[in-house]
């Protein structure tokens, strides 16, 4: 028996016997991708030198084509809804290939408005976390019901058993005079597509 297991065992055999108050009504928590939350997520993310195009559901496809680089070589993953002309899907290309790969595509499970910062928990569309990581731009596709205001309303949508990868912007880190490096383990270009 984990510790785990056994904690919670104490804690129902302590609460044998005790009504339960199931009549309460308790009010879920409700977040919505009202027009100023996903503004904020936009300036956000902007914040982090990231490059930010809002269109219309029906021109996502040539958004998306539009932030790729001319004649570069693109990876997407399965299930990605939408079309990507000339792209390779990713069916375990290793290191090394994806590291001479220009660009990826993906989608996003959650945008949090607050921090401005993108989640992907790698289910369809989304991809594993190394291609996510490897190329070096990332153009990640965010629909506007899927911003949400702030951390706990992202939390309380992703399951903490997938594996998540949390975006705030391109990868950047400063050495010891502060001088700022972009690049170094993950994406230096960072393309947000909001959706909706």
């Amino acid at each position: 028996m984990s510790a785990r297991e056994e904690i919670l065992g104490r804690v129902r055999s302590a609460l044998e016997g005790v009504e339960r108050l199931t009549d309460v009504p308790v009010a879920p928590r409700v977040t919505t991708a009202a027009d100023r939350v996903v503004e904020l997520f936009v300036e956000r993310v902007e914040d982090y030198r990231a490059v930010v195009t809002r269109c219309a559901p029906a021109d996502l496809a040539a958004t998306v084509r539009a932030a790729l680089p001319a004649g570069g070589t693109v990876v997407v993953p399965p299930g990605l809804g939408v079309e990507v002309p000339g792209a390779i899907e990713d069916t375990g290309l290793t290191a090394a290939e994806l590291d001479r790969i220009d660009a990826v595509v993906t989608e996003a499970r959650v945008g949090i408005a607050e921090t401005g910062t993108i989640v992907l928990d790698h289910g369809p569309g989304q991809g594993r976390r190394a291609l996510s990581l490897v190329p070096d731009q990332h153009v990640c596709i965010v629909r506007v019901d899927q911003v949400v205001t702030d951390v706990p309303d992202a939390v309380a949508l992703l399951d903490p058993l997938r594996p998540l990868t949390w975006i705030s912007g391109p990868s950047a880190t400063s050495d010891i005079e502060l001088d700022r490096v972009e690049g170094v383990h993950g994406p230096r270009h960072l393309h947000v597509v909001v959706v909706g």
